[in-house]
């Protein structure tokens, strides 16, 4: 079965889960009226079936290579960033000032879900560009705006962001990389750079990289760190291309997935850049981009249990052994239709909090209202952790539905787990993400989540009326996991909160699955299996997850490293 794009689920969330009618409501985005949006989905949903999903494999089994200097891409991707570039899909939510269409971020991510499922080597590329247009938009200045985003937001050129170096991973603050200024308002920038997605490509004009390096008075550690725009380029400033920069891809990693996305070792020796942001401001301005993009990585995560899911569902619904009667085929074993179900009903979790998220944003940039805001930065580590967890789970899963064969290349099942698997480490870990729920998001006294909580509680309330006994459990479970907040917001040390950072994120992220599936429930009688079978068997592992959480450090840190040895 070829890949669909999952419209009826984003549909189904938008209207009845996530609240997109709030967005549609608002000044800023009352242009996204209901057709508008059906508009959207179904034109981008006609472009990621067609068009991008025939480069799934292709992308796999010719990877993207490097060739005297060159990277040389994937077979047919060309083809396929023109269909993304010329339908706009780049510049969606970016500004009409510059080209964009203005359109809330939520509807962005939908349709980077659905290109994900398709072809998420490629889908990588304009989500790093979507990054960098927004980190301009917020702190460049006026003549970087005007000269960059106009073919940022076209997909003439395309954008990637530059943070890690070889001794310098998740500790950012720890980089090397210089910018010296060169006495005329640009920078000469030296340094390393590893893990640069997208670092080149051979069907942009130019590639235009943000790059993080140290001014010669900046302080250590992250405080002295500046963000510069350095392009593989140096445009004029009619926005006609120039000289060459002064740097190259190195090297393409050599990875377990994502073969179609190269990944470049970037040397940079003297480049010209420009200051973007203040003087020693750079962490600032690039946690705008990665913090939408890490709810970009969540979707991912999201896309890719998609794609395996409906890979494994072909697989089940063809393949005959065993049992007679019924079908004949894997579907109507037990256990092959728990795993079936546990893929749909957690895919469908992940997507509802992914979109909320995406509602969040959208309601805090049309209102300015600071709770809405909280509510965004709240939901941003659960969408990005457990949308990955979810990519990474569902299509493990889906290699188990196809049985021996999963394990054969040719079918394309491995390749869905091997793909994502990075998506829970790049953009922020997800160790990371959940210590930042726990540390900075509860750091408010728990005000935002306890908002949150108390929206589910009563959400289940007003739903026992047609489900009493679904939203009873809903309700349980809603109010186990405010204990477990009150608990960790009075821990007194970081270690008794950071302990149990993982399993509390996967238990939040349970509870506000639990709420999608029953509100899914309540709109459509079609999803109340579903929601049946994630409420009273996926659920309840909420309850292991608290009790772990609330057993803080002690036990955990007493383990030494000899303990741990062989």
């Amino acid at each position: 079965m070829p890949y669909q794009s999952p419209v009826t689920d984003i549909r189904l969330i938008l209207s009845h889960v996530a609240g997109f009618d709030k967005v549609a409501e608002t000044e800023r985005f009352s242009e996204a009226t209901p057709d508008m949006v059906d508009a959207i989905l179904t034109e981008a949903a006609r472009m990621c079936d067609d068009i991008l999903a025939p480069l799934q494999r292709a992308g796999d089994t010719h990877p993207a290579r490097l060739e005297n200097g060159v990277v040389r891409t994937s077979p047919g991707f060309d083809a396929g960033y023109a269909a993304i570039a010329e339908g706009g899909w780049v510049g969606m939510s970016a500004s009409p000032d510059h080209g964009g269409m203005g359109l809330p971020i939520t509807l962005a991510m939908a349709v980077n879900d659905m290109m994900s499922g398709a072809c998420l080597s490629l889908q990588l590329n304009p989500l790093m560009s979507q990054g960098q247009i927004e980190a301009l938009e917020h702190h460049a200045s006026d003549e970087i705006k005007a000269l960059y985003l106009p073919k940022l937001i076209s997909g003439e050129w395309c954008g990637t962001m530059n943070l890690t170096e070889p001794q310098a991973g998740s500790d950012v603050g720890a980089l090397q990389s210089k910018a010296e200024p060169n006495g005329d308002g640009t920078y000469a920038i030296t340094g390393q750079k590893i893990y640069i997605s997208w670092g080149d490509n051979d069907f942009s004009e130019n590639v235009c990289h943000l790059v993080l390096a140290r001014l010669p008075d900046g302080v250590p550690g992250t405080k002295g760190i500046s963000l510069f725009m350095v392009p593989k380029i140096i445009p004029n400033e009619d926005g006609t291309l120039g000289d060459h920069n002064s740097l190259r891809v190195l090297s393409l990693e050599h990875k377990m997935g994502l073969h179609g996305s190269p990944t470049a070792v970037m040397s940079y020796e003297g480049a010209k850049g420009w200051l973007v942001g203040h003087e020693h401001g750079g962490m600032a301005a690039m946690f705008t981009m990665m913090n939408n993009a890490r709810l970009g990585v969540g979707i991912q995560g999201i896309g890719t249990a998609e794609g395996a899911t409906q890979h494994a569902m072909a697989y089940a619904t063809e393949r005959k052994q065993g049992r007679a009667g019924g079908t004949g085929t894997i579907i109507e074993h037990a256990d092959v239709r728990r795993m079936l179900a546990t893929m749909r009903a957690q895919t469908f979790a992940a997507r509802s909090i992914a979109l909320s998220c995406a509602v969040a944003i959208d309601m805090a940039t049309a209102t300015g209202d600071p709770a809405w805001k909280a509510r965004a930065a709240l939901l941003t580590p659960i969408s990005k952790a457990f949308g990955t967890d979810t990519g990474m789970e569902v299509s493990s899963l889906g290699v188990q539905v196809h049985g021996g064969m999963g394990y054969i290349e040719e079918t394309g099942a491995a390749q869905y787990y091997r793909d994502v698997r990075v998506t829970a480490i790049y953009e922020g870990t997800n160790g990371i993400q959940a210590m930042d729920l726990v540390g900075r998001k509860l750091s408010d006294g728990g005000e935002a989540t306890y908002q949150l909580l108390e929206e589910i509680c009563d959400d289940a309330e007003a739903a026992k009326a047609r489900e009493p006994e679904l939203a009873r459990l809903v309700w349980d479970a809603a109010e186990s996991l405010l204990e477990t907040t009150e608990w960790l917001v009075t821990c007194d040390t970081p270690d008794d909160r950071n302990a149990g950072a993982v399993p509390y994120l996967r238990a939040f992220a349970l509870v506000l699955g639990a709420q999608a599936h029953l509100a899914a429930a309540l709109a459509d009688p079609k999803r109340r299996a579903l929601a049946n079978f994630y409420i009273r068997r996926l659920l309840p592992e909420h309850r292991a997850l608290l009790a772990h959480v609330r057993e803080g450090a002690e036990g955990l840190m007493e383990i030494s490293p000899d303990d741990l040895a062989a």
